[in-house]
């Protein structure tokens, strides 16, 4: 390997893709298309970069096995940093197995990283923290200890472990800093303020306020029954009933959760439940199925009383009733906290992490973009969709993940 080649590769594994392109700029050999697409990736120029990486693994060929599994992991991650989530894993578990063989430790662990940040992303937490409790990062760089402590953190976050996820955070930084490199302390510092954001609202006896993560951590393993409207489940003392899959049940429930201890007048309950503005004998009686069907989800929990205007309902042994609602909530609140972190996505990643068709997916983009919420660019299979960074909260609850108990 020439010293130009070394060089760049240099400046590159310390943040100066400038520094790189001097050196590597105009050459077409394959390390130097390498080299290259990195520093085109690390200046934002992601679709330049895939090209590029793709042009130096075709020139490096099958006999160049090593050097042709570190450009499939470069792949890989430039796709991920464009939230391309399609990419096919086997690839990227082949070339792991490869550097593996080769000897090649660091790249194959950022490999597994890389499989790790994608899995986290689609909400897979379980199979993310199996993979990374495998993974032992004494022996890794500091930029590579960064990336897993980080990856530490968006699992403690989803799990709401506050404390857990501070202590990585702090790892994360103090990596950073002997990495050197800008782009990962400011890459800490934005996961950093997930932690000092308002991630959840809470709604009780009529009033409602803002919660930090940890204090929504602390609520849920407080004596209250809460009504969590970001998964949609009720939950008390570690009983859990999910009504996920019951809209109509899960809003009546919302209803006479926001009305505690007060009741619900059986007309704002139609309108809930039904959206009936008008209703007959037929709404009426479809209310009392529904409550009875409230009342059998709920009998762990609580029960649904009638009173002299509607409905109430009283906690067998909570101290108190309490909603826990999203910061944000309008009709395509999901689709907007994962664009919130300013990256762009595709509609088949955006599928992949929301669990919901890409035609439901792009109804919703159509929408928001008719809105002027969210905005798109490229066409066909390379066209992405990006909106700012949505201000004043995290959105470590609006990303799918399980809660405790689920």
């Amino acid at each position: 390997m020439d010293s130009l080649i070394v060089a760049a590769a240099r400046a590159l594994a310390a943040g100066d893709p400038i520094g790189a392109l001097n050196r590597v700029a105009l050459r077409d050999d394959p390390p130097a298309l390498a080299l290259r697409g990195i520093a085109m990736a690390q200046l934002g120029d992601l679709d330049r970069a895939k090209a590029l990486m793709r042009r130096a693994g075709r020139a490096f060929g099958p006999k160049e096995a090593m050097a042709c599994a570190r450009c499939i992991v470069a792949e890989v991650e430039i796709a991920l940093a464009s939230r391309d989530l399609g990419w096919p894993a086997k690839a990227l578990d082949s070339a792991r197995a490869t550097l593996e063989a080769h000897g090649d430790q660091v790249n194959a662990a950022h490999a597994r990283h890389l499989e790790i940040r994608r899995l986290l992303l689609i909400g897979r937490v379980d199979d993310a923290e199996r993979l990374l409790a495998a993974l032992d990062p004494t022996p890794l760089p500091p930029a590579l200890r960064t990336v897993h402590e980080l990856v530490v953190a968006g699992i403690a976050m989803r799990r709401l472990q506050s404390t857990a996820a501070r202590a990585a955070l702090t790892r994360a930084g103090n990596a950073a800093r002997h990495a050197g490199i800008p782009a990962l302390t400011a890459e800490v510092e934005a996961a950093s303020r997930a932690l000092t954001s308002p991630a959840a609202r809470l709604i009780a006896r009529g009033k409602e306020r803002p919660l930090l993560l940890e204090q929504v951590e602390a609520l849920l393993a407080s004596d209250a029954l809460v009504v969590d409207a970001c998964r949609y489940v009720v939950r008390h003392a570690g009983t859990v009933a999910s009504l996920a899959t019951r809209p109509v049940l899960f809003a009546l429930a919302r209803a006479l959760a926001e009305a505690w201890p007060g009741d619900v007048p059986r007309a704002v309950l139609l309108s809930c439940a039904f959206g009936a503005k008008f209703t007959d004998e037929s709404h009426r009686a479809r209310l009392r199925v529904e409550i009875g069907r409230l009342r059998a989800a709920l009998r762990m929990l609580a029960d649904v009383t009638a009173t002299k205007q509607g409905f109430a309902l009283v906690p067998r042994a909570a101290r108190e009733i309490v909603v826990l609602a999203r910061p944000l909530e309008e009709e395509h609140a999901a689709v907007l906290a994962c664009l919130a972190d300013g990256e762009s996505w595709s509609s088949s990643a955006l599928s992949l992490a929301l669990g919901a068709s890409q035609r439901t997916v792009q109804r919703a983009l159509d929408s928001l973009a008719a809105a002027g919420k969210v905005q798109s660019f490229g066409r066909g299979p390379a066209r992405r969709w990006v909106t700012p960074p949505i201000p004043g909260f995290a959105t470590t609850l609006l990303l799918p993940a399980p809660l405790p108990g689920d």
